[in-house]
């Protein structure tokens, strides 16, 4: 078969030149998954159907059809799963057993005294230690954490934003102890704070410390891990609050644009950073809707990047993306229809073109998801990679008059968004004055509004409703709480008390100054100093975040 199907006595359309030349260099450098691929009943399927409506093709700006010429077809997506409970053995058990099961990368959920940076015997912390994710106090509960995996070998991403530097420095340090060379880490650390201001909570620091904390840690990472990804700026968490998918798109990458003035304002330059910027969207139901978001999100931010702050290294201009699907559209009513909406939401993810992907699993909300569910989530994905096709042609829904009129549309919305908040003086003013969370505020009591006059159905909620049996609940095991706070005890017991006064001091001295904080952090964990330890020290010099009223 002529691959590039050209016809010598023409010239090369579009399409026909950029298979011929992007495509074709993509392959030689990296072969596709298959020599060729066929449908189920023998009919071949050509790499890419369809033009670009942007003048973009796969791997080029502004990269609608996707960030790499090949897509799925050279390699899949991460498939990644969640995980996190009771304490760091717990939670090391879930991970190998994932690991055991085919996925081929962690993600780590902390609880909350872990996000917000109190260590679990804080009196504040107690309700929640390893409810709702593993606690981690000091490296000693990272060794554990990941004992028995090389972690030169995995990615792994953590949901954490206030206290990121922190757990991004037991991670450098614990790959020191493992001898894993710098350049072989890889991952993402959330790092984005200003969406914990605008929809999470999650914070303990005023915005521009913060902000500090953040660029300091970009800064980093340049030297002490250059594979890593430094921040996930992340929509999701404002799509769980209840956000429309164009408020989605249009917050997080005001934020990302924040965060690009934030690096710049420190000294970086922006194709020194801008490569190792991620995002983390939501997969919600409307599966076309979903899928434009996405192919919108990246067109944005591509021109973003390039108009805006000059960037001239492709990959400054890439929107790379992980995705969840929507925990708020899981229902507890009828939990086993929610495999079928992760499916949808899945789907919808990789027809928009995500580089990894977490599927939620039926029981999350009704708990922590059990061992079987999880499987049969990471599962979900494994059927979707190796049987439904969707991996097989690059942005199968490119080209749809109807896909390509919702991507128009919701850049369109997106940007006028963008600039009312441009109005306010940016997003972080936005958020200060509340304007962010009462638009969230007002989609969210829309929409329940909508579910509760029946305007909008549910299947099991308002509509076809059935007598159910009592699902049964995952439970941590309550146990572990104390094995976690022995644990605690044991390294404070153990440590070299003057060491870890000498590290937070120096903490604290950089705090005042304007040196990167990060190394000094190192050290501090090092030694075992704690997490709210040294969250502590940094309270002192920077203070706490009071929310404004909003309601």
């Amino acid at each position: 078969m002529d691959e590039t199907r050209t016809d010598s006595t023409a010239p090369e359309t579009a399409a026909q030149a950029w298979r011929s030349g992007v495509w074709a260099k993509a392959r030689a450098k990296g072969p596709e998954r298959r020599a060729e691929f066929r449908t189920p009943s023998g009919l071949v399927q050509e790499p890419l159907y369809g033009g670009a409506p942007d003048g973009g093709f796969p791997g080029t700006f502004p990269f609608t059809r996707g960030i790499r010429p090949t897509m799925y077809r050279g390699r899949l997506w991460t498939m990644r799963q969640y995980a996190g409970f009771s304490s760091a053995r717990a939670t090391n058990e879930r991970f190998r057993v994932l690991l055991s099961g085919g996925q081929t990368g962690l993600s780590t959920a902390f609880d909350l005294p872990t996000q917000i940076g109190y260590d679990s015997d804080h009196p504040l912390a107690e309700p929640e230690v390893g409810l709702v994710g593993v606690p981690v106090n000091s490296l000693a509960d990272l060794e554990r954490l990941f004992l028995k995996i090389p972690l030169g070998e995995v990615t792994t991403s953590m949901t954490i934003n206030a206290t990121a530097a922190i757990l991004l420095a037991m991670y450098v340090a614990l790959c020191r102890r493992q001898n894993v060379a710098p350049e072989a880490i890889k991952g993402t650390v959330q790092n984005d704070i200003l969406k914990e201001y605008a929809a999470r909570g999650n914070f303990r620091f005023p915005v521009g410390p913060s902000l500090r904390l953040t660029t300091d840690l970009m800064a980093f990472c340049k030297e002490a891990a250059p594979n890593w990804n430094t921040i996930s700026i992340s929509g999701y968490h404002m799509r769980e609050a209840g956000s429309t998918a164009v408020q989605e798109i249009a917050f997080t990458l005001g934020n990302g644009r924040a965060y690009v003035r934030a690096a710049l304002a420190a000294g970086l330059a922006v194709d020194e950073f801008a490569p190792r910027l991620s995002f983390f969207f939501n997969a919600h139901n409307h599966l076309f809707e979903e899928a434009a978001k996405f192919r919108a999100a990246r067109r944005m931010w591509a021109r973003i990047m390039r108009d805006e702050f000059g960037a001239k290294n492709p990959e400054s201009l890439m929107l790379r993306f992980h995705t969840q699907t929507a925990g708020s559209m899981l229902t507890s009513q009828q939990p086993d229809n929610n495999v079928v909406r992760v499916t949808v939401q899945a789907l919808a993810a990789l027809l928009g073109g995500t580089q990894s992907l977490h599927t939620n699993s039926r029981d999350e909300a009704l708990g922590l998801p059990s061992e079987r569910s999880a499987r049969l989530a990471l599962r979900t994905q494994q059927v979707l990679a190796h049987e439904s096709g969707v991996a097989d042609v690059i942005d199968p829904l490119g080209g749809s008059p109807y896909v390509e009129g919702l991507t128009d549309e919701l850049e369109a919305r997106a940007k006028e968004l963008m600039a009312r908040v441009d109005e306010l003086g940016g997003p972080v003013r936005a958020i200060e004055s509340g304007f962010v969370q009462r638009e969230i505020h007002r989609s969210a009591l829309e929409w329940q509004r909508d579910v509760e006059k029946n305007r909008r159905t549910i299947v099991g909620v308002n509509e076809f409703i059935e007598q159910e049996e009592p699902a049964r609940i995952f439970r941590p095991d309550p146990a572990e709480r104390e094995a976690v706070l022995a644990d605690l005890a044991r390294v404070r017991r153990e440590r070299d008390a003057r060491r870890v006064g000498a590290a937070l001091d120096a903490v604290g001295a950089a705090a005042r100054g304007t040196d990167n904080l990060c190394p000094p952090i190192v050290a501090a964990v090092e030694c075992y100093a704690t997490l709210g330890e040294i969250c502590g020290v940094l309270e002192q010099r920077f203070g706490s975040y009071k929310p404004p009223e909003v309601l």
